[in-house]
């Protein structure tokens, strides 16, 4: 008869191919065609075949679905996810036969450097689209392995788990009258992984040893910057399939540490808030804790943004809160002045495009912002969103109409008086003054009329 916990993860196994779509895509040579990916283990000696159920034909099928999902750039090789399919047709007996005989050797990851703001950069590694493949096949068949026993408060890259819900523990802790946060704050987590520490906790439960070499492998593949080869003697690539995974593992430890303590606290990967009832009690946890993850993780914590503060004076996710009683979600300052950022970049004035490609480009980054911020209380700043991106475009519309005789046939087109359209059409006032004094010729309706989105239209159609 199994035991509670196998059946635990085969339930978690069985929710987890429920979520995914049944889409198969073109199949390639040398992937197995009609055996079916067990994903969950029955038992611990299957785990010495965890390589054989990565290669099985439907996970293989499903983890090049996810890739080419993802999209992404090319790494080293500069083979892109296009050209995946016919890459595999070409390769892929040897790689299995390399995998196989545990003597697979991954390229090394392509350095990228993404702007923070503040001045500082993250750094991303971009593996060929082949390792991300491998990867994404080996993440598959390992996840079921370890989420089941991983905090039931740690929130990031889990299925079933989302940041918003990460976000509503957190309140939940506040309106139970824990007032105070430590928010902690790893510095540089993903360059700093220590592997050998990895290593022997994945070693826990994967026996499979070329599994364990493979993984390896991914992780001391080095670094490609610009065109120089470094050496990766720790951390894990942020930006490949298996890095979040990695992360989860590692400092599931931690999460286990601040269960036994009593702690109530919120994890998303590397960003955790840990909630308490006093200043005094914040102080004193923010210091074990920093003792137990430098000394027993090898991690660093920096401490110049690690704080014990009230929660609406910090940013978790995006996101804050206000001081009442229900601790309300809101948008956190930081989050919005990115965002008007954003929005200044797709309305540059001296960006040479149409307005109907800058309308779409808006589109999609306004409905995927509201989607992710939809829990916050954000209607009066959705409004005011409206209003001021109606004016960039006005700003940039009055830009494309450079002549006087162009501004009179576009405000005749709209409707107005000829006193008016010569008035405002010989106007020596500059694009962003101009966009005011248009505001009742291009009207709401007129911006919809072109296929603008509205923030607060679609806020309120999610809530």
């Amino acid at each position: 008869m199994r035991s509670h916990e196998e059946q635990r993860q085969q339930n978690i196994s069985q929710e987890s191919l429920r979520q995914r779509e049944a889409v198969k895509p073109s199949g390639y040579a040398g992937a197995p065609s009609s055996s079916s990916a067990q994903i969950a283990p029955s038992s611990r000696e299957d785990q010495s075949e965890l390589l054989e159920r990565m290669l099985e034909g439907n996970n293989l099928r499903l983890a090049y679905k996810r890739v080419v999902q993802n999209g992404g750039a090319p790494g080293v090789d500069r083979v892109t996810v296009a050209e995946l399919q016919a890459y595999l047709k070409t390769h892929w007996e040897t790689v299995k036969a390399e995998l196989l005989a545990g003597a697979y050797k991954p390229a090394p990851v392509k350095r990228v450097e993404i702007p923070k703001p503040g001045g500082s950069v993250r750094l991303l590694g971009i593996p060929t689209v082949m390792d991300r493949f491998l990867q994404q096949a080996l993440l598959q068949v390992m996840n079921p392995i370890f989420d089941a026993h991983f905090s039931w408060y740690s929130y990031g890259f889990r299925p079933g788990k989302r940041a918003h819900d990460a976000v509503k523990q957190a309140q939940s802790y506040i309106q139970s009258g824990r007032r105070w946060t430590v928010d902690m704050d790893l510095e540089k987590f993903f360059d700093r992984v220590n592997h050998d520490m990895i290593m022997a906790r994945i070693a826990r439960k994967v026996k499979d040893k070329r599994v364990l070499k493979l993984i390896r492998s991914f992780l001391n593949a080095g670094v490609m910057t610009e065109g120089e080869l470094e050496r990766t003697e720790e951390g894990t690539p942020q930006g490949s399939p298996l890095s979040p995974l990695l992360a989860n593992i590692l400092l599931d430890d931690l999460d286990k540490e601040l269960t036994k303590r009593g702690l109530r606290f919120v994890r998303y990967a590397d960003d955790c808030q840990i909630f308490v009832a006093s200043k005094r009690a914040g102080e004193r946890v923010l210091e074990s804790v920093i003792r137990f993850v430098e000394g027993k993780l090898k991690l660093k914590v920096n401490r110049d943004k690690s704080a014990v503060d009230r929660p609406w004076n910090r940013k978790f996710l995006g996101f804050s809160f206000l001081s009442n009683k229900q601790a309300t979600i809101r948008l956190a300052p930081k989050t919005l002045s990115r965002m008007k950022e954003r929005i200044r970049e797709l309305t540059n004035r001296m960006w040479s495009v149409s307005m109907e490609e800058r309308i779409s480009r808006l589109n999609q980054y306004l409905m995927g912002w509201i989607g992710y911020f939809r829990i916050a209380s954000a209607k009066k700043h959705c409004e005011a969103l409206d209003k001021w991106i109606r004016r960039r475009l006005r700003m940039c519309l009055w830009k494309q109409w450079k002549r006087v005789r162009t501004r009179i046939r576009e405000l005749r087109a709209l409707g107005l008086p000829n006193w008016a359209v010569f008035m405002m059409a010989n106007s020596r006032r500059g694009a962003w003054e101009m966009s005011r004094n248009t505001n009742n010729a291009l009207s709401i309706s007129y911006w919809e009329t072109k296929g603008l989105k509205s923030l607060l239209s679609r806020y309120l159609e999610l809530c």
